[in-house]
C-alpha cells in the first residue's frame, strides 16, 4: 500500500500533464500511486511507469473525478493537483513530517513558475499582495505555519480516511469545490495546516480576458458560497470588490448630482486608485518592475470582474449550476 495517492483531474491528456509527470516521478520520496482522471478512457503514455493509473470518468467536475479516484485509491494520504501545477521536489517527504506530526489536512502556496509567459507572470503577480489579490499566502509562502478553514485544491493533502468520512468533495460545484469540503472538514472538528513551504508551482492564464473569466467564476461561486455556505464565506475581503464596482457603475450618474455628491464620487475613486498604485509598488518585492507595472490594470479588472459575478452569486435564485470545459 503506498504512502500517497496523487490525484489529477482534467478533460483530456494535455502539455501540462506531460509536464507534470516527470515531476512527480522525480520526487524525493517515491511511495505514491498516481491517477490521472479524464473524461474518456485513454491509454497511458507512461507504460514503464506501473505507479501511474488512468481513470475514466465520463464528462462530470473535478470534484467528481476526485471522488472517484479517491475511492479507488490505496494511499494513507490523498494528494490533490491541478493538471496544469507540478509539485517541488520535497513536496511528499515534507508533508508526510507534518502528517506524522498530527496534521489531517495540508495546504501550501501554489507559485507562479519561472518559466510562465509575461502575460502569465502578470496574471499571476496580482495575487501576490493583500491589497490587490486577498490571498497571498495562497501564491507565495507567507507567515509562519497555522491552521486555516478554507483552502484551494491545487495544493491540498488530507488523511484518506477523515476524506471518506466526509464523504469527499460530493460537490457539483466548479470552482468552489474545494471550499465546500473545506467547510464539511470544519463542521466535522478539522482544519487545514497551511505550511508556507509546502509548494507547487500552477500556471497562471495567459491574457486579460482569460484571467478576467477565471477571476469572474471564483467570484460567482464565492458570492454564492456567502448566501448559502456562511461560515467561510461570508466574510468583508469577499464583498470589498463589489463595492469597487458598485462605485465605477454609479460614478457616471453620481458626478452630474449636486457638487458635494459628485465630489464625494470622485474622493472615493481616488482613494481607490492610489490604493491600486500602493499594492502595484508592493508588487515590486515579487516580480520585476515591468510585470507589477503592467498588473495595474489587471488588478482593477480582477475587481471589478470578481465584484461583478460576486452580485451575480449572492442574489442567484435556485441552485446554481456550474458551467464543465
Amino acid at each position: 500500500m503506498p504512502t500517497f495517492s496523487i490525484i489529477i483531474p482534467v478533460k483530456e491528456l494535455n502539455d501540462y500533464v506531460r509536464e507534470t509527470v516527470p515531476y512527480i516521478v522525480g520526487l524525493d520520496y517515491s511511495d505514491w500511486e498516481l491517477f490521472i482522471v479524464t473524461n474518456d478512457e485513454q491509454v497511458s503514455e507512461w507504460p514503464e511507469e506501473p505507479r501511474i493509473e488512468m481513470m475514466s470518468s465520463g464528462r462530470v467536475g473535478p470534484a467528481e473525478k476526485r471522488d472517484l479516484a479517491a475511492r479507488a485509491a490505496a494511499g494513507t494520504y490523498l494528494v490533490f493537483l491541478d493538471d496544469d501545477s507540478y509539485p517541488e521536489s520535497n513536496l511528499l517527504s515534507l508533508a508526510l513530517t507534518k502528517f506524522t506530526s498530527g496534521s489531517v489536512a495540508l495546504g501550501g502556496p501554489a507559485m507562479t513558475p519561472v518559466s510562465d509567459s509575461f502575460k502569465q507572470k502578470v496574471s499571476g503577480v496580482v495575487f501576490s499582495s493583500r491589497i490587490t489579490g486577498g490571498s497571498p499566502e495562497r501564491y507565495r509562502p507567507v507567515g509562519e505555519q497555522r491552521d486555516v478553514d478554507d483552502w484551494p485544491s491545487v495544493n491540498l493533502m488530507i488523511k484518506r480516511d477523515v476524506f471518506i468520512n466526509v464523504d469527499g468533495f460530493d460537490s457539483p460545484y466548479w470552482p468552489g469545490e474545494d471550499t465546500f469540503l473545506c467547510l464539511k472538514l470544519l463542521r466535522a472538528g478539522h482544519k487545514v495546516t497551511y505550511v508556507p513551504d509546502l509548494i507547487v508551482w500552477h500556471h497562471r492564464r495567459e491574457g486579460l480576458r482569460r484571467h478576467m473569466k477565471q477571476v469572474g467564476a471564483y467570484g460567482l461561486h464565492r458570492g454564492y458560497f456567502a448566501r448559502h455556505l456562511p461560515e467561510t464565506s461570508r466574510r468583508i475581503q469577499y464583498f470589498f470588490p463589489s463595492l469597487v464596482f458598485l462605485m465605477f457603475l454609479i460614478a457616471p450618474v453620481t458626478l452630474l448630482l449636486p457638487t458635494f455628491i459628485g465630489l464625494l464620487a470622485l474622493v472615493g475613486i481616488g482613494v481607490y486608485l492610489s490604493a491600486v498604485v500602493v499594492g502595484v509598488l508592493d508588487l515590486m518585492r515579487f516580480e520585476k518592475p515591468i510585470v507589477a507595472i503592467a498588473a495595474f490594470p489587471y488588478v482593477i479588472a480582477t475587481h471589478i470582474s470578481y465584484g461583478y459575478q460576486f452580485l451575480r452569486g449572492l442574489f442567484h435564485r435556485g441552485q446554481l449550476v456550474s458551467k464543465l470545459r
